[in-house]
């Protein structure tokens, strides 16, 4: 038997096992005649900007920003994890009586992030005792690791953002957060 034949029937054969596998994921288990099921609704991770259902409201708030055109910046979490990351989440709001573009601005000014599109890739932390600032990290692509592809945000509407920090270091308690076109403010670190 040729070597090549061999290789090519073991890349067949792994195809349709992956195949196989994943047509199986899909499959529900039929219920047996006679046993009562119950069936869950899976949940939703995830709204749109433009939804009919204005967004959750966060439960507690950190920071409340004030920007251009009634956008505001609710800061309900800064999360420090165990890998040594900042993770800052909060709702971005819209509180005007009518629908506004989400300034481009608030990407930056960096070339590798800008070409990724609207984000929130120009936020910054500084910690001014540590004379330190710290920008959103970047996956090895460029692409800033917080909430991107924002663009209009409806009358009342707000969303759900997150971005990503490296940590400074646990004795510093307190950083002033900045992001383009919105006004500073101060988050404490636990």
């Amino acid at each position: 038997m040729n070597v090549r034949y061999a290789r090519r029937g073991l890349s067949s054969l792994v195809v349709a096992s992956v195949a196989l596998l994943s047509v199986g994921c899909g499959a529900e288990e039929k219920p047996k005649a006679g046993k009562p099921t119950t069936t869950a609704a899976a949940p939703q991770t995830s709204a749109p900007a433009q939804s009919s259902e204005p967004a959750e409201e966060p439960t507690e708030t950190l920071a409340l920003l004030k920007g251009q055109k009634g956008l505001e910046l609710i800061i309900a979490a800064a999360d420090r994890d165990a890998g040594g990351f900042l993770t800052i989440k909060g709702q971005l709001k819209n509180t005007s009586d009518s629908g506004t573009i989400v300034p481009s601005r608030l990407s930056g000014d960096e070339t590798e992030v800008v070409k990724h599109g609207n984000s929130l890739g120009g936020a910054t932390l500084v910690d001014s005792v540590g004379k330190k600032r710290y920008y959103v990290l970047r996956d090895t692509d460029g692409r800033p690791l917080t909430t991107s592809g924002l663009s209009n945000l409806g009358a009342g509407r707000s969303v759900p953002v997150f971005m990503q920090f490296p940590a400074p270091p646990a004795s510093t308690t307190e950083v002033s957060f900045q992001l383009p076109t919105f006004e500073p403010a101060t988050l404490k670190l636990s």
